[in-house]
């Protein structure tokens, strides 16, 4: 079978396609062969050696997978051959097989198409653990999410408006990206360029939520946005991190979470999927009857073919897409729908 793999941590142009054997299902798995998979930005970082981990080279990147079950472990109940499933993996998406624990493949709805399922992957996985799990979002309730228009940000607007919060405020970055976040469901919109941010993003944020701070936010940057954000909270308010795509670790002012009973709480959505592998399938299953529903969406930017996933993640890693990118193992030549 084709691979993409990589040899040695670099830039995603060193990926190449190795031709290997297709791996076979030890007891509790099952092999898929791939139909659609998700590129993200930990792909980016996997490659380059800058992920919290390090998979034994050489290796596929890839954790969304989406295709039919082809064969499966002596141990496997619950799934058949033939079976249209979702895998969340820890690597080796990128392939036309790949084997999965049966307990991490959720099956797709026969209305889903698999590049869809494959959309609704990893962020949407993330944001409904942070609003869900961390924040215990509860009806009614005010969320700003930072970042709105990256990956993550999209899937906290879109599930945030499904969950039933109040209002959903999106911090961007200018007016680039203004639209996007409307249509994933934000009622207001604040700038993160405007001048003097320790005090204007609370100004914007006050004047977006009815005079008060917003009760929850959800933070996919990090750096000095943060320190910036933690003032435009209200009382008793919940901060969850679940990145840090400005490179810095934010630091965060003890005096304000005492003063204002403020919670900071840290997501690596993962660990749900290894530690609670019924919780992470059932958040699966919500999230794909809220998109049957029509209550998101995850807008797929661009289609590419395993010869040109490198060219996938650098468009995530440059930031010049908005929207999901997936590989399609048929896929024809069509860059951008």
């Amino acid at each position: 079978m084709r691979a993409l793999r990589i040899h040695a941590f670099g830039p995603v142009e060193n990926l190449r396609i190795d031709d290997i054997d297709a791996p076979v299902p030890v007891a509790e798995e099952v092999a898929i062969d791939v139909a659609s998979a998700e590129l993200n930005f930990p792909d980016v970082l996997l490659v380059e050696g800058r992920y919290q981990l390090k998979p034994r080279l050489p290796f596929s990147p890839g954790t969304i997978a989406v295709g039919k079950i082809s064969a499966i472990g002596r141990d496997v109940c619950g799934h058949t051959v033939g079976e249209r499933v979702f895998a969340h993996l820890p690597h080796g998406a990128f392939a036309e097989t790949v084997c999965a624990k049966a307990e991490h493949c959720v099956a797709v709805p026969a209305d889903i198409p698999s590049d869809k399922a494959a959309a609704l992957g990893l962020p949407y996985q993330t944001a409904w653990f942070a609003l869900r799990e961390r924040a215990r979002l509860s009806r009614d309730e005010s969320v700003l999410v930072l970042g709105g228009a990256s990956a993550v940000g999209l899937a906290s607007i879109g599930l945030a408006k499904a969950f039933g919060a109040g209002r959903v405020i999106a911090a961007i970055r200018g007016q680039r990206g203004v639209d996007l976040v409307r249509s994933a469901g934000a009622d207001e919109v604040v700038d993160l360029t405007a001048e003097n941010l320790r005090d204007s993003l609370r100004s914007q944020v006050l004047a977006a939520n009815s005079g008060q701070g917003a009760e929850i936010i959800i933070d996919p940057i990090g750096g000095d946005v943060a320190s910036a954000a933690l003032r435009a909270i209200g009382w008793n308010g919940r901060y969850i991190v679940v990145g840090f795509a400005a490179g810095q670790v934010p630091q965060f002012n003890a005096g304000h979470l005492l003063v204002k009973n403020i919670s900071v709480s840290g997501l690596q959505s993962t660990d749900y999927r290894d530690r609670f592998p019924q919780q992470a399938a059932d958040a699966r299953r919500e999230i794909f009857s809220f998109y049957r529903s029509g209550l998101i969406d995850a807008p797929i930017a661009a289609r590419v073919p395993l010869e040109r996933v490198a060219e996938g993640l650098s468009m995530i890693r440059d930031g010049v897409v908005k929207g999901r990118v997936i590989l399609e193992m048929n896929a024809h030549e069509r860059p951008y729908d």
